[in-house]
């Protein structure tokens, strides 16, 4: 319920609290913040408050919801971020990531689509050779030929000098920051489009596995009682001066939970066919995805 008594769904009784608090708030904001600023922190006022009211939420609620993100932050680190696995698991990440892509396609940018970041990148991945192996030790894994082009969006032509960094988690569902037992940066690796915009290396075919709910996020999803399963899937970022870069998950089209995704993460276009490669001795499976980036101003 809305401080004026107010609801889209037409008039409600009036509050029982304070119709002027919400304002009086939005209104303390000083006249240096930026017109931008001032939008959003104006607009989360007025929601949050609308949902305290709403819902009456009490004291000692609010407390545990502060308690969970005091936890999820007491867990963050460079190898892991459980604040944005809690925003993962209520698909707050997806979501902006739908606006953020659909406002990009609304100027005719019809890139790559992008896909969540996710709580487990780094920065620092292993430059490495194209037709390399990101592979360290994973006897069961499915070696996996991945390779294609990086084409300009608009020339269709490709992109020299751009950088794929990719990362996934082993076939026991965990990344490599999460397992002593994988050496460091395994299944990780960063590498150059040539003069052809080629892009190449081995990895393995990506199986399903649960986020982690050793902390906040699996505290949440307990509550929501919901399951903690993500379909399998490589991460991939691309990225070149002059370009905007790209953010995005390449999944497998056998895999489990495409349609009920923990995170909400899955979009058409990133569905895929692992296929069987004759000919080459490094791998069973070929997956050839190309992958096309915008020019900045486009």
């Amino acid at each position: 319920m809305a401080a004026n008594g107010h609801t889209n769904g037409g008039v409600a009784k009036e509050s029982r609290f304070d119709p002027n608090f919400t304002q009086n708030v939005i209104n303390a904001t000083g006249p240096k913040a930026t017109p931008r600023f001032r939008k959003l922190i104006s607009s989360l006022i007025k929601h949050v408050h609308d949902f305290a009211r709403e819902n009456e939420l009490t004291v000692e609620e609010w407390m545990a919801a502060i308690d969970l993100v005091n936890e999820a932050g007491k867990m963050s680190d460079d190898k892991r971020n459980e604040t944005q696995l809690l925003c993962d698991i209520i698909g707050l990440e997806s979501l902006v990531d739908e606006i953020t892509f659909k406002l990009a396609a609304e100027t005719n940018d019809a890139a790559t689509a992008s896909a969540i970041l996710g709580p487990f990148f780094r920065h620092d991945a292993p430059i490495l050779e194209n037709e390399s192996s990101i592979v360290d030790n994973v006897p069961d894994g499915e070696i996996t030929y991945m390779h294609g082009i990086v084409r300009d969006l608009v020339t269709k032509k490709p992109v020299e000098g751009a950088w794929i960094d990719v990362w996934q988690a082993s076939t026991n569902g965990l990344y490599e920051q999460q397992d002593p037992d994988q050496k460091d940066c395994n299944l990780r690796g960063k590498f150059k489009s040539d003069a052809n915009g080629h892009y190449g290396f081995y990895c393995i075919r990506p199986t399903p596995y649960p986020i982690p709910y050793d902390g906040a996020g699996g505290k949440l999803l307990t509550l929501l009682d919901r399951h903690p399963y993500r379909p399998a899937h490589i991460h991939v970022i691309v990225q070149k001066d002059g370009y905007k870069p790209i953010t995005t998950q390449i999944f497998d089209k056998k895999s489990k939970y495409l349609e009920d995704d923990s995170v909400f993460a899955v979009k058409d276009s990133l569905v895929v066919d692992f296929t069987p490669l004759k000919g080459n001795p490094k791998a069973e499976l070929e997956l050839e995805y190309d992958l096309v980036i915008a020019p900045q101003g486009v």
